[in-house]
C-alpha cells in the first residue's frame, strides 16, 4: 500500500471525518480543537472546545458531534512519541458537544447519563434514526481508575440511556452495514465485543460469564502487544481497527474467525475513516507523531456512513 502524506504537526489528531470537498475534519486532543485539514495540508481551527475532543462524527443536522474527554495529561518519549499520560491537572470534565461548522459555535448536549457524570467521552456513530452510541472509556489517574460504558443519545440532546455499565476502558465505536449489529473496541484487553440492536437505543444481552452481555467478536488477534482504539467499517462489514503499541489496523471479519494487519510507522494508530472516491481512501491518524496520512486504493471500499457527506 502506498501512504500519502496529508497534514504534520497535528497535536495528537483523532476522529477522522472526510469530507465532501476532500478536506477531512479531526480533532487535535492535545490541542483542544475540531479542525479542518484541507487537501494541501493547511490546518484550520474549527473550534476551540478546551479539555479533550476526541472522537467526532456528522449528524443528520449537518453539526459535528463531538466526545469531549475533559483532558489528559501528557508525556513526549524519547522516540518523539506524544502520548497521553493519564487525567489532566485542569480535568474539565467529560461531555458530549454539537459544534455548527458554519460558525464554530458549541453547545454542551450531556455531561451525564442516567444520573452518572461522564468520565471520558470517547467515540461516536450515528445510527439510521438520527440518534447516536457513544463509549465513555473512564479515567485513569495514578492510583485509580473510573470505569466507563457504553450510551446512546438522541441527537437533540433531550435524552441518554446506558447500554451497558461498567464497561473497561471501551474505545472505537461502530455499526454494521445493515445496522442491527453495535459493536465496540476495548483497549486494555485489545478484544472487541457486539451486541445485537433491538431497537434505536436497545440491545439484546447475553447472560454469564459476559461481563458485559455483549459477545466477544475477537481478543488480541495474532499474539502481540497491542491495545485497540477507534475503528471503521468496510462495505464488507470488516472492522479496521486502529491498533495501539503494534501500530497499524488490524482487520476483522463480522464473526471473527479472520483477521489481518496492516502495519504502519506509528504505535499510537489512533483512527481511521474512509473517503474520496468510492470510499477506497483510507485516512488514517498517526497521533504520536502528529500527522494524518491517507492510504489510497484500499483494496475494500468503506462503508458509507450515516449522515456523512
Amino acid at each position: 500500500m502506498k501512504i500519502r502524506e496529508v497534514a504534520t504537526g497535528l497535536q495528537f489528531p483523532e476522529g477522522p471525518i472526510a469530507m465532501r470537498d476532500g478536506s477531512v475534519l479531526l480533532v487535535e486532543i492535545a490541542r483542544g480543537t475540531l479542525s479542518r485539514v484541507t487537501p494541501d495540508g493547511r490546518i484550520h481551527v474549527v473550534a476551540d472546545l478546551g479539555g479533550g475532543p476526541n472522537g467526532a462524527a456528522i449528524g443528520p443536522d449537518g453539526a459535528v458531534y463531538v466526545c469531549n474527554n475533559g483532558g489528559f495529561r501528557w508525556r513526549t518519549e524519547t522516540d518523539g512519541t506524544h502520548r497521553p499520560a493519564g487525567q489532566a491537572e485542569d480535568y474539565s470534565g467529560g461531555r458530549i458537544e454539537r459544534v455548527d461548522l458554519a460558525t464554530g459555535r458549541f453547545e454542551r448536549l450531556y455531561e451525564s447519563v442516567e444520573g452518572l457524570a461522564l468520565r471520558g467521552p470517547n467515540d461516536i456513530v450515528f445510527d439510521a434514526h438520527g440518534g447516536f452510541y457513544f463509549t465513555d472509556l473512564g479515567k485513569f489517574r495514578r492510583t485509580e481508575i473510573d470505569l466507563g460504558g457504553v450510551f446512546y443519545g438522541r441527537g437533540d440532546g433531550s435524552a441518554a440511556r446506558v447500554i451497558a455499565r461498567p464497561v473497561i476502558t471501551p474505545n472505537g465505536i461502530a455499526l454494521s452495514p445493515d445496522g442491527n449489529t453495535l459493536y465496540y473496541a476495548e483497549t486494555e484487553g485489545a478484544r472487541v465485543w457486539a451486541y445485537d440492536i433491538a431497537a434505536p437505543g436497545q440491545v439484546r444481552k447475553d447472560g454469564w460469564p459476559s461481563p458485559n452481555g455483549a459477545r466477544m467478536v475477537t481478543a488480541s488477534p495474532g499474539n502481540h502487544w497491542q491495545r485497540f482504539d477507534s475503528m471503521a467499517v468496510d462495505a464488507f462489514g470488516n472492522l479496521c481497527v486502529a491498533t495501539l503499541m503494534h501500530g497499524g489496523i488490524s482487520i476483522v471479519s463480522p464473526d471473527g474467525s479472520m483477521t489481518s494487519h496492516v502495519p504502519l510507522p506509528d504505535r499510537f494508530t489512533t483512527n481511521i475513516c474512509f473517503g474520496g472516491r468510492d470510499l477506497r481512501t483510507a485516512y488514517v491518524t498517526l497521533s504520536g507523531s502528529g500527522r494524518l496520512i491517507a492510504i489510497d486504493d484500499w483494496p475494500v471500499p468503506g462503508l458509507a456512513l450515516n449522515h456523512e457527506a
